[in-house]
């Protein structure tokens, strides 16, 4: 899914001509890479793929959520929660295909019938990635066939003809209004209890997904930094963060805003020169097996000790107290209300208040497969914090027409607090220690 960094990557292309860099892979061959970028190597290896048996587990703790809150199915059509339960990567169209898990029973498909050979095809792959392939029913329609009607038939044939069945958050609005019309006696609900509780907890082997993920993008940042000159646009760092990414094997991005472009969170169109002396803010990351990760750096290029970066660097320095702050308050069974309010009273403290003013976001996100994910840090989240759970932490102050600083890093829960996945950012001078 594009991310909103690479949308201002690309359309900033149409908004305005700039000089680019020849950094497709392509050119690997004919021009010598930037020292830092040439060090790094393909870390595809590292990876290890979620096994069968974790996602058979996943489909067990389901059923329990479904049992606790009185959900007798739920129905996923397409995207990263299909991907999560099943290892199915499918793309979304006009025509309904549904991955059904019932409470009880096997969980079954609904697809299109030109669409069953493909669907079998990942039944029977080698090595198996989908649980219960052995007993999933493949359900078929024709172009001229109610897929809905299908659907609820499917339920009643695996014991679900009254109840509730869960939607997942993201299926479209036609598909989940389709299915409710076609099943009348039952009552659709929303599925995110089920899907939240267990795409929230973190296995250990997601956690390393996770880890590497991070480890690699803060490899790319630094490597970029290192080859980073003035006259450079933002355009071209972008498109070098590509190319560096695709050394380690992954796919990932960056967006790049300078000066007083980063004072916007999620930066500008414009199309911008970096400077010295001023400062450059990146931010986001890359995909492992599937899994986020999701890094901000400021910093700046040249004598970073001149008069005019005084009011920066202190500016720095309150946003990396104040991560420090979100981090600290990370503990289980902490709501998650009170990590945003650990970074923001202590921004507004530091003068830079009040409530929302220059510190226009919330303090963090979670992260998984999705970039962002539940639960939120953001003030009114009661959820309690719990051990596996995985989070943004990214404080920023931002002053219009002059510049933002962001320092953002990935971190789980532990037993015994919150733990970054990544080393925080010491200061301007020295972004990567």
């Amino acid at each position: 899914m594009p991310t909103r960094r690479r949308f201002l990557i690309t359309s900033a292309a149409t908004v305005a001509a700039a000089p680019t860099l020849k950094l497709a892979a392509q050119s690997e061959q004919t021009e010598k890479l930037p020292p830092s970028i040439a060090a790094l190597t393909n870390r595809r290896a590292e990876a290890v793929p979620i096994t069968l048996a974790e996602r058979e587990h996943r489909l067990d703790r389901a059923r329990a959520l479904m049992h606790q809150n009185s959900v007798d199915a739920i129905v996923i059509t397409t995207g990263t929660s299909l991907t999560y339960f099943t290892g199915l990567r499918w793309g979304q169209s006009e025509r309904l295909f549904a991955w059904t898990l019932p409470a009880t029973g096997a969980p079954f498909i609904v697809c299109p019938v030109f669409e069953e050979g493909r669907v079998r095809e990942r039944m029977d792959a080698k090595p198996a990635t989908l649980p219960s392939a052995s007993i999933t029913r493949v359900y078929t329609w024709n172009e001229d066939e109610d897929p809905y009607q299908l659907l609820a038939k499917a339920l009643k044939d695996s014991g679900v003809a009254t109840g509730r069945i869960g939607i997942e958050e993201r299926t479209q609005f036609v598909f989940a209004d389709g299915i409710s019309h076609a099943s009348p006696a039952l009552t659709t609900t929303s599925a995110t209890p089920v899907t939240f509780g267990c795409r929230a907890i973190k296995s250990p082997a997601e956690l390393a997904l996770m880890q590497l993920a991070n480890n690699i993008t803060l490899s790319v940042y630094k490597a970029c930094y290192q080859s980073a000159q003035p006259g450079m646009t933002n355009r071209q760092f972008s498109q070098m963060v590509d190319l560096a990414y695709t050394r380690c094997g992954v796919t990932g991005d960056a967006s790049c805003q300078v000066g007083e472009y980063s004072a916007l969170p999620h930066g500008s169109l414009q199309p911008q020169i970096i400077r010295e002396a001023e400062i450059i803010l990146i931010d986001d990351g890359c995909t492992v097996e599937g899994y986020q990760s999701d890094i901000s750096r400021t910093f700046v290029l040249g004598d970073p000790t001149i008069p005019k970066l005084d009011k920066a660097r202190k500016v720095f320095d309150i946003v990396l107290k104040a991560q420090s702050a979100a981090l600290a308050a990370g503990h289980p069974g902490a709501p998650c209300h009170t990590v945003d309010a650990a970074a923001r009273d202590l921004i507004t403290a530091a003068g830079y208040g009040p409530d929302y003013k220059y510190f226009t976001h919330r303090l963090g996100h979670g992260i998984g497969m999705d970039g962002h994910e539940w639960p939120y840090l953001v003030r009114g989240n009661t959820t309690p914090l719990a051990a596996g759970m995985c989070f943004s932490d990214e404080p920023g102050i931002y002053l219009p027409g002059e510049f933002g600083v962001r320092l953002e890093d990935d971190w789980h829960v532990t037993e015994d607090g919150g733990k970054m996945f990544t080393p925080q950012s010491p200061s301007l001078e020295h972004p990567f220690g």
